[in-house]
């Protein structure tokens, strides 16, 4: 697995090593060892979620302020821009923001740290993305940032107008959302 560092801190990309022939492909998409070895983080998933979604989809930027959610995600199906933002108020990177293209095709898998906001739009005709969390998906807690915050002035590669959700569009403005210390 090669991992790539990323501008936010604490958000990485892994890069699976994938053996290909003329059968298909083979590649260990998560190993808790080589994960904690090449990035000095013990992880544990306890769930793990399936989307669908069709181009120009929009969800996001979504976080639970307790219990929060160590996300580890990437497109099965097609390609997504997939963003993570540092909602922890200590972190030198507080409010900043990363993107990253995620597809079928080049196997790359974004890991998301407990205490950021997460979203991504579909690039592609369809997507389908999985994702691993190292937490319980707890309605009662979760939060949204608004995805098109001026403050955050993400860059989503879209074609169109955004298919965002109601309880999306109704997200917080990273000035007035609750983040965490």
């Amino acid at each position: 697995m090669n991992i790539i560092p990323t501008e936010v801190s604490d958000v990485f990309i892994t890069e699976p090593r994938v053996f290909e022939d003329q059968r298909g492909f083979f590649y260990e998409s998560f190993n808790e060892k080589a994960f904690a070895e090449k990035l000095g983080v013990e992880i544990h998933f306890v769930q793990d979620n399936h989307s669908r979604s069709t181009q120009n989809v929009l969800r996001g930027l979504h976080y639970q302020i307790q219990q929060p959610q160590g996300k580890l995600v990437r497109a099965v199906v097609g390609s997504v821009f997939d963003v993570a933002v540092d909602l922890r108020k200590s972190s030198p990177t507080f409010g900043q923001w990363v993107g990253s293209i995620l597809s079928a095709e080049n196997k790359r898998q974004l890991w998301v740290p407990a205490g950021f906001g997460h979203g991504f739009c579909v690039m592609s005709e369809v997507a389908e993305v999985l994702y691993k969390t190292t937490d319980y998906y707890a309605p009662q807690h979760e939060r949204c940032v608004l995805w098109n915050d001026p403050d955050l002035a993400i860059n989503w590669p879209l074609t169109a107008d955004p298919v965002v959700s109601a309880k999306d569009q109704a997200g917080q403005p990273l000035k007035s959302a609750e983040v965490f210390s």
